[in-house]
């Protein structure tokens, strides 16, 4: 069941279904990445939908993902994942490779989903010499933290 709920997770983030994404997750899951730090299924789908109406929003001609690596085994999955898109706040084009780990409720739910990603990589393609400069130091980290989750709050007043 683990399994079945990263690959419907993939396949609907493949196609941007922020709905279908948020259903993979239980009401109390917890997500975590270099970016974000979100409770609930609320602000977790909030961060999907945000992220989606940006891809799409910058054409889809830039969009892809790949899921790989995708195991299950009780209540503890992983997966690979890369993602080929364009950053909505500068325009450049990112092929970020992320490490994901999940926890599932009995349901199959997602209850704990962490994203892992070589920041200071993801920094110089996102963000291009300050990223090069400044993307291994803990001050970039905390303004790209800062500024994400002020975007996700905004982008959850409006909606």
């Amino acid at each position: 069941m683990s399994r079945s709920t990263i690959e419907t997770f993939y396949a609907a983030f493949s196609r941007l279904d922020h709905a279908a994404m948020q259903a993979c997750y239980a009401p109390d899951a917890r997500f975590d990445d270099e970016a974000f730090s979100l409770l609930g299924r609320e602000q977790i789908g909030a961060m999907w939908r945000m992220l989606c109406s940006a891809t799409q929003a910058k054409g889809m001609a830039h969009w892809q993902l790949q899921a790989s690596a995708i195991t299950a085994r009780g209540t503890r999955g992983q997966a690979h994942w890369e993602a080929h898109y364009l950053f909505s706040a500068t325009g450049r084009l990112v092929h970020n490779r992320i490490d994901a780990e999940f926890d599932f409720n009995a349901q199959g739910l997602i209850t704990r989903h962490r994203d892992r990603f070589d920041f200071w990589r993801w920094a110089r393609q996102a963000l291009g010499l300050p990223g090069l400069l400044l993307g291994w130091t803990p001050w970039l980290r905390q303004k790209v933290r800062r500024t994400a989750a002020q975007n996700l709050a905004a982008f959850m007043a409006r909606s």
